[in-house]
């Protein structure tokens, strides 16, 4: 067995992480958990809905919460770049025996709803309304300061069968997790934008959304963000961090909202661009399951190894 390799042109071209729907059951503590602690831009309340921007982005929004009194992840979403992709990509899930059919969603152009091989329920569109960026508007700047949506990690027990398929849509292998000596996966890091991750899959029960990443733009507001949190109410939902992952390398901290949705603000990334960029950063472990994302130092060892460049709803709560 060795690692599934890209399809480098499938016809259509994913661009990029774009956005998360989830329900909540009070709007209220939502909006100030987001807006004052991770720091968010309210762009638009309607429809017992809010939808969030970050500082930088000119999307309508990256993060959708609607009102419901079951708490969900109703779908992760990601953009093509023009409409003529999305034809060619529900072609491409048909081929494939997953669900695919059109949608019409608030604030977005022409959507596609699809359903992955895993059973991960999917949103995808190619234009939004445009919207001012809010980065030198420094008197709007909360908490985290939360820049941009970046990626999103899905808990599922087929993490090869998601990383084939995705594979096979372009996305690109920066970094996996398998014990040593062996492809089997345990954790994949996929990604289209060209830094590390769009989409993760780890192994675990589900589909299940694992948590939802916003770059902040310096360590310090990782930091500032906790404090806030603090004086709000919001302490105990710091749920780890802020620290440094292994995989990824990067400063992040994780914080549960009202909910109990995972949601992570880090910062510092690298570049995973250029086609002659073969070597995919293993982390190795031993097989004995555990938590590799969060390992402590001295627990896995990184080595460079020469690699090939469900409409139904699911909880985000963690096990």
């Amino acid at each position: 067995m060795s690692l599934p390799t890209t399809n480098f042109d499938p016809g259509f071209h994913i661009t990029r992480a774009s956005h998360v729907v989830l329900t909540v059951r009070d709007l209220a503590a939502s909006r100030q958990f987001y807006q004052e602690v991770i720091g968010l831009i309210l762009t638009a309340e309607e429809d017992n809905a809010l939808y969030f921007r970050g500082v930088e982005e000119a999307c309508h929004h990256s993060l959708v919460l609607r009102n419901a009194k079951d708490v969900s992840c109703m779908r992760i979403g990601l953009r093509v770049f023009s409409d003529g992709d999305l034809d060619r990509l529900k072609a491409f899930f048909e081929a494939h025996d997953c669900p695919a059919a059109w949608a019409d969603v608030p604030h977005q152009g022409r959507t596609l709803h699809a359903i992955d091989p895993t059973g991960t329920p999917l949103e995808f569109c190619a234009t939004m309304p445009v919207m001012p960026r809010m980065i030198t508007k420094f008197t709007r700047h909360a908490g985290g300061s939360a820049l941009r949506l970046d990626h999103y990690q899905i808990l599922t027990p087929e993490v090869r069968k998601a990383c084939e398929f995705y594979m096979a849509a372009g996305f690109r292998l920066s970094e996996y997790i398998a014990p040593s000596g062996t492809f089997d996966l345990r954790g994949v890091f996929l990604q289209r934008k060209g830094n590390p991750h769009d989409i993760v899959f780890f192994n675990g029960t589900g589909p299940r959304l694992h948590h939802f990443a916003f770059l902040a733009p310096e360590v310090h507001h990782l930091l500032y963000a906790c404090d806030v949190a603090g004086e709000l109410g919001f302490g105990a939902r710091i749920e780890r961090g802020p620290g440094r992952h292994g995989p990824g390398h990067a400063m992040y901290v994780y914080m549960r909202d009202p909910d109990s949705h995972r949601v992570e603000l880090f910062n510092t990334h690298y570049q995973v661009m250029d086609i002659e960029s073969a070597g995919t950063l293993r982390t190795l472990i031993s097989p004995t399951p555990g938590d590799c994302r969060r390992a402590k130092p001295g627990s896995t060892k990184q080595r460079r190894s020469q690699a090939p460049p469900s409409a139904h709803r699911r909880s985000s709560r963690a096990p």
